[in-house]
């Protein structure tokens, strides 16, 4: 009974440390903002799968530039690649949003991250998901551009995707019909990366943005 107290106040505490760690001064060219687009049954399916930090359901990601005091967000969303106003990016949701700061010992990358990302503006949107095929969702995009900033070394991971539904053989109703409108196989198993994924990396610290 006491080692399941301890639990519940553990996990309670927890919580709490992630509620109370609200971002100290302003944004900073190369935070990484975290969305919950709550976009429907895909971005439902996206974070059921996925784990995020403070179990939070994350489905989009972006990175800040910041030119003359104006704050952007680099980030592979609709149709494209694209440059978007902060207030843009913000208005999609009433969700919190979390910044994750490079932690500075990475500092030295951030430049070059950004350079990549600009360099991939206008960018078709990757809608199949697929790693390398010249195209960008939110995640790989940052992926590419962190991995290029790294002399072509890893600083995030890609995984295996999944798009079964959780504890079973059983693929989300959505992705089926998602794949079968573009004549494809659903690429379980293949490499990729999710906005949660990256929350979890120890190369970041993580904070809740308050608008």
């Amino acid at each position: 009974m006491r080692f399941v107290q301890f639990l519940l106040a553990f996990s309670f505490l927890s919580l709490g440390v992630f509620a109370q760690k609200p971002l100290s001064g302003p944004l900073r060219t190369g935070d990484i903002l975290f969305q919950n687009l709550d976009c429907g049954d895909l971005c439902d399916a996206i974070e059921k799968v996925t784990k995020s930090y403070g179990g939070r359901q994350l489905s989009h990601i972006g990175l800040v530039e910041i030119i003359d005091d104006n704050i952007y967000v680099l980030e592979a969303i609709g149709e494209r690649v694209q440059r978007t106003r902060l207030s843009k990016f913000s208005s999609r949701s009433n969700n919190e949003i979390l910044v994750g700061r490079i932690k500075k010992r990475y500092n030295d990358i951030i430049p070059k991250a950004i350079t990549f990302v600009i360099q991939k503006l206008n960018v078709p949107y990757d809608d199949v998901f697929l790693y390398d095929n010249n195209k960008y969702y939110c995640s790989e995009l940052l992926y590419d551009a962190f991995k290029a900033a790294n002399s072509d070394n890893d600083f995030f991971s890609l995984q295996p995707m999944t798009f079964k539904q959780p504890g079973s053989e059983t693929y989300f109703p959505v992705w089926v019909d998602y794949y079968k409108k573009r004549n494809m196989d659903i690429p379980e198993g293949a490499p990729g990366i999710n906005p949660g994924g990256i929350s979890l990396s120890r190369k970041l610290d993580v904070y809740v943005y308050r608008k």
